[in-house]
């Protein structure tokens, strides 16, 4: 739970800001702000149990880009909905659909590659400590 919410905690941050530097509303970019990294989170979250209850994705976990890439499919989808819905408009959303989620797929990435660190760290000092 705890990758879970380190990585709301930046799509939070990014979605406000690009929402609201698209619409120059903040209470329109502050609403969409909240509401697409709620159901991005949500997403995140299943994508996560997903990705360990199946055999053939456990054994591509480290690779980072397709496990990115399949995420970032679920996140363009969430913010053009999200942001359409919010705004009624075509461009909005789809402006939304390609920044947004482009910048926390990056973001996604990095966070990826920090938790399999801190694993890795883990385990070393596990297996270490029976050395």
């Amino acid at each position: 739970m705890k990758k879970t919410i380190t990585f709301a905690a930046i799509h939070f941050t990014i979605a406000f800001s690009v929402a609201y530097i698209l619409t120059g509303d903040i209470l329109l970019g502050s609403l969409i702000a909240m509401i697409e990294p709620m159901v991005n989170t949500v997403a995140f979250y299943f994508h996560e149990r997903t990705w360990q209850s199946h055999t053939k994705l456990r054994s591509l976990a480290n690779a980072t880009g397709i496990k990115t890439t399949s995420f970032a499919v679920i996140h363009f989808s969430v913010a053009f909905g999200v942001a359409y819905l919010m705004t009624g408009s075509w461009l909005v959303g789809g402006v939304m659909a390609m920044i947004e989620p482009s910048i926390n797929t990056m973001a996604f990435y990095f966070h990826e590659k920090v938790w399999q660190r801190k694993q890795a760290q883990h385990t070393c000092v596990w297996h270490c400590a029976h050395a």
